[in-house]
């Protein structure tokens, strides 16, 4: 018999195939009562498949008391109430490593388009306004200075990126990196006053929330530009619009936001701002492995054996 579990929100589709055709799949999602739907599983559920934006909250962990594991798709568990799950030993797994290149590779794509203008100069081309005049000219990328809040798995494959720019590189975080080439600031707003570009590559949560505070940003400068592929919540938004308005800020390329999918309608119109709609893993070779880990952790779960990738 497959082991039944629960699927909060929908998933990658070829995911969501793998699951159906190795588990006996309840979809959360389709419930029309969710408190009615747990109740009757809840002396049949060992374990639950989360994409990490979906999130896991306590009220659902509660609700399954023969919980064993949560097994999360993404490397973000900020949305999983990870203490409620270690208060009831249910195992937290996550996938790191395979969306590390891609959302390096979205960090430098938005530090590109909001230098070069790339994006702004895509909608003055469309518009016809080239016959008019030139576009204004953009900020050369090589030679900069990068600073990266958080040289974990991402901070340091957008770090590798950015050394083919010949950038310089410094770093912020709770420590310094053993054997970490580049400056170490303690400090955020010192990297970001050091920075001519801040990227922000450090988990989310609580520990980080507003990190990127109003400080940081005014540091960082009229000069400087922002960009965040980590999450909206550790960027003080209404400060970071505020910043950007008054021209207290240069630029920002975004990929995530305080209240996804909700952007704030000031961002819409700001051609020195990239949007992105959090896309920084969203490739079809990325979104597999993520999935096919997700499984193995389920699988080894299931089979009594080492989970390939525990959540500390």
């Amino acid at each position: 018999m497959k082991p039944e579990i629960v699927v909060i929100g929908p998933m990658y589709p070829p995911t969501q195939a793998r699951l159906e055709e190795l588990f006996t799949v309840r979809r959360l999602w389709e419930a029309a009562d969710r408190d009615a739907f747990l109740h009757e599983l809840r002396d049949r559920i060992r374990a639950i498949a989360v994409y990490a934006l979906h999130g896991c909250t306590a009220a659902v962990i509660e609700a399954l008391p023969r919980l064993e594991i949560i097994a999360c798709m993404g490397i973000g568990v900020d949305a999983i109430d990870l203490a409620c799950a270690r208060a009831h030993g249910v195992h937290v797994t996550n996938t790191p490593d395979v969306v590390t290149d891609d959302t390096a590779d979205a960090a430098m794509a938005l530090l590109l388009a909001t230098e070069r203008r790339v994006a702004e100069g895509d909608r003055f081309v469309r518009r016809g306004a080239w016959l008019d005049g030139e576009l204004p000219f953009g900020r050369k990328v090589t030679g900069r200075r990068l600073g990266i809040l958080g040289l974990g798995r991402i901070g340091r494959a957008i770090a590798k990126r950015a050394a083919g720019f010949d950038m310089e590189i410094a770093y912020s975080g709770p420590r310094p990196k053993a054997q970490a080439p580049y400056r170490y600031f303690a400090d955020p707003v010192a990297l970001a006053e050091w920075s001519d570009i801040l990227a922000v590559a450090c988990p989310g949560g609580e520990a980080t929330r507003g990190l990127v505070s109003r400080t940081v940003l005014e540091a960082l400068g009229p000069e400087g530009t922002l960009v965040n592929i980590a999450r909206g919540s550790v960027v003080d938004e209404p400060a970071l619009i505020e910043a950007l308005r008054a021209g207290r800020l240069g630029a920002a390329g975004l990929d995530v936001y305080a209240n996804e999918p909700r952007v704030p309608a000031p961002l819409l119109t700001m051609d020195n701002v990239v949007l992105l709609p959090h896309t920084g893993s969203a490739t079809h070779q990325t979104r597999r492995a993520m999935g096919e880990l997700m499984v193995d952790n389920l699988l080894a779960h299931f089979a009594g054996k080492p989970l390939p990738t525990p959540v500390p």
